[in-house]
């Protein structure tokens, strides 16, 4: 399965609107993201160990977010802005309660969570490229090909692992994420609904 086989309700404007005007929030939470994609596919690594293929694609997947990572900080250093501590976004913890505590159903919804996620951010890039500035535009789109194929390997070894109820659980995913990304957050970040107020940067130590 490929990203562009996923209905995604399209990011809201007033989200795209918020990250134009944030563009520091905006990186700094990305490279947050960065960093716990890599964290998931390398926790994934350690707990599912009886799969050498799917060790394989997780640590080639560990190593290009981390990668990504790194060109995010790049980018913020070239823009002299500071890595400061940031608060959760709600959207990947709410996500993370439709994953069923039992095996193998939580290494299958896992994988399907990991999967929307990886879209969303795809349906992100194409989006933000439209409002941002041309280095930002570039470097968005370069980030666009290796997460779709992100998506596409956890929803594969998903699909392949529960293929009577994949698709059932990849549908209440699909909503889950819908009903975040179309509400209203408190807080703007990379993957948050529609920001309430135009709020400057928000950050915890």
């Amino acid at each position: 399965m490929k990203y562009t086989d996923l209905t995604l309700v399209p990011t809201p404007d007033a989200w795209l609107q918020a990250a134009s005007k944030q563009i520091d929030l905006l990186l700094i939470d990305h490279a947050n993201c960065e960093k716990k994609a890599a964290s998931t596919a390398l926790n994934l690594m350690y707990r599912y160990v009886d799969d050498s293929e799917l060790l394989l694609k997780l640590s080639a997947l560990a190593r290009e977010e981390l990668r990504h990572f790194e060109q995010v900080v790049a980018v913020m250093d070239a823009r002299r802005i500071p890595y400061v501590q940031l608060s959760s976004a709600r959207y990947a913890g709410e996500m993370r309660k439709l994953v069923r505590s039992h095996e193998p159903a939580r290494l299958v919804d896992l994988m399907i969570v990991s999967g929307v996620v990886e879209a969303r951010s795809c349906e992100r890039f194409e989006r933000l490229i439209t409002v941002l500035d041309g280095e930002l535009a570039s470097f968005y789109r370069s980030l666009w090909r290796s997460e779709a194929r992100h998506c596409g390997d956890y929803l594969t070894f998903a699909e392949a692992r529960d293929p009577g109820g994949f698709a059932a659980k990849l549908t209440e995913v699909l909503a889950c994420d819908e009903a975040l990304i179309t509400s209203e957050d408190d807080d703007f970040r990379f993957h948050s609904g529609i920001p309430r107020c135009s709020a400057g940067l928000s950050t915890t130590v």
